[in-house]
């Protein structure tokens, strides 16, 4: 057989490449954070220089690093040698602050991209597809139009991580950030009282001990500043007294849906980027999993009408909301489908009624291929299929 070497050269460097793009993606928001959190008063200087920059009002590191060292003269009035000496110590402060590289990512030798332990999403074979479940490190997306599951999926994660390590949990809590509609109490509530059925595979004495609804706590935030003071502020808290080792936003596109007009989208993926940053920071700091609920928008093909599927898509094509700035910021895409013209056997009924087929897909991520499964969601909650439905 004939192989062409520059192809078999691309497939083989494109999985490292795709890494180093994660890589310069995550560091870059994270030191968008740091340089934007930092205060001055942090700082090992001279408490005349501290001054002479809030004189001048310069109020990030950022604004710093933009300027050369005549402009930081000119604005806060001090000499060369004191603008170097306030360089030499902005420097020092940032390399106190670890990032990752894109080698370290690549070869997974550090502890905090750690790929062999996950999250487990609460079956065996959903686990199966994403080889173990949820990565702690990095933002996971689950996108998909309404009904598709996705808050199902982010409900039984909010159990599943409260289970000791060796069944596929983090032995703590989570914490449900609510954007737009009320906290479904009542399904969790459901979906508590079915643990020892949902969990056959864990001794129901261990179940038993676990008080869910203690771990499991509630934020609504229905615009973007009091999102801001929650990821920052309470979340930060939980997170740092080892309270809390899972972040559950449902949804992020709904902070920036009536937000902002079409002619802000500069500001728009700034503000994309700076919640990025903060929430890889919380993630990479704790090895905390962030799964970010996304709603979809459809799209066209050229003709106008709608655009061809692959296996395990929906009827009609659609791309998750708010654009490539958000997408970058993604360790891993899933999106979740329901096809209305397939029902499920009796057996597989949900908690009302009959159920469509529904669909998980892995639209990318460093460390799997792209796959697709089928699933129900039933009165136990979100359960994989091992075999193909019939007239498929």
């Amino acid at each position: 057989m004939h192989c062409n070497s520059s192809a078999l050269r691309r497939c083989v460097i494109a999985p490292a490449v795709a890494v180093a793009l994660l890589a310069i993606s995550c560091v870059a928001g994270y030191w968008l954070s740091i340089c934007e959190e930092m205060d001055w008063e942090q700082l090992d200087m001279n408490p005349r220089v501290i001054a002479a920059i809030k004189k001048a009002k310069i109020k990030s590191i950022q604004e710093i690093m933009n300027l050369s060292g005549a402009d930081l003269q000119r604005l806060t009035n001090l000499s060369r040698t004191d603008v170097q000496y306030l360089l030499r110590a902005i420097s020092g402060a940032l390399r106190k602050n670890s990032v990752l590289t894109a080698l370290q990512l690549f070869q997974d030798r550090n502890h905090n991209t750690s790929q062999h332990q996950k999250l487990s999403l609460g079956c065996p074979i959903l686990d199966s597809l994403l080889q173990g479940g949820i990565p702690l490190a990095g933002i996971t997306e689950i996108a998909g139009e309404s009904s598709a599951g996705k808050t199902q999926i982010g409900l039984q994660l909010s159990l599943s991580v409260q289970y000791p390590y060796k069944y596929g949990g983090l032995e703590s809590g989570a914490v449900y950030i609510c954007t737009e509609d009320v906290f479904p109490n009542k399904r969790l509530q459901q979906l508590i009282e079915q643990q020892p059925k949902a969990r056959g595979d864990i001794p129901p004495d261990v179940v038993q001990k676990i008080k869910f609804g203690s771990g499991i706590f509630v934020e609504h935030a229905a615009d973007l500043e009091t999102f801001h003071e929650c990821i920052t502020k309470r979340i930060n808290l939980l997170v740092s007294r080892g309270m809390v080792r899972l972040v559950v936003i449902d949804s992020i596109a709904a902070l920036f849906r009536c937000e902002f007009a079409a002619k802000d989208s500069v500001l728009k993926a700034k503000y994309l980027q700076i919640f990025g940053a903060k929430l890889h920071k919380l993630s990479s700091k704790f090895r905390v999993p962030v799964v970010c609920i996304n709603q979809v928008t459809d799209t066209m093909d050229e003709k106008g009408g709608a655009a061809q599927c692959s296996p395990g898509c929906t009827t009609k094509r659609v791309v998750p909301a708010l654009g490539i700035t958000w997408s970058n910021q993604l360790l891993m895409r899933l999106m979740t489908s329901r096809r209305t013209d397939q029902s499920l056997a009796a057996n597989d009924a949900p908690h009302q009624g009959r159920s469509a087929l529904r669909t998980l897909r892995v639209v990318f991520a460093p460390h799997l291929p792209p796959s697709f499964c089928y699933y129900a969601v039933n009165l136990e909650g979100v359960k994989g299929i091992k075999e193909t439905p019939p007239n498929l």
